[in-house]
């Protein structure tokens, strides 16, 4: 039968998760930012053609279903421009804070010899 109990948790700070560098985060929120930028002209693309294409019909049903599709189609684009865009401010605001963390350490002092 196999050993189903977790390993011991080490509380030493060299097993400890660092935090990524401020040039990762900033990185990572300049291509969340690029996706969130992309999929708003995306959503503004498909909104305009939307517009300028209206249904032709005379069915209540028809005109109903295509109006819902039309509006999840925007709304999923616009829903993922939007979770890109936020990733992209917490992305940079963590890029900050780690920043300002490795400033403010104090640096371990050189070894003389």
């Amino acid at each position: 039968m196999a050993n189903l109990t977790p390993p011991p948790k080490s509380n030493s700070a060299s097993e400890a998760q660092a935090l990524p560098g401020p040039f990762r985060c900033l990185s990572g929120a300049l291509i969340s930012g690029s996706l969130a930028f992309a999929g708003y002209k995306l959503t503004m693309s498909i909104a305009t053609t939307f517009a300028a294409k209206p249904i032709h019909s005379d069915n209540a049903t028809v005109l109903n279903i295509a109006s819902a599709v039309r509006t999840l189609v925007v709304g999923v684009v616009a829903l993922g421009a939007g979770v890109f865009g936020f990733a992209a401010l917490g992305l940079l605001a963590l890029g900050v804070q780690v920043a300002i963390q490795r400033f403010s350490q104090p640096h371990p002092p050189a070894d003389p010899s």
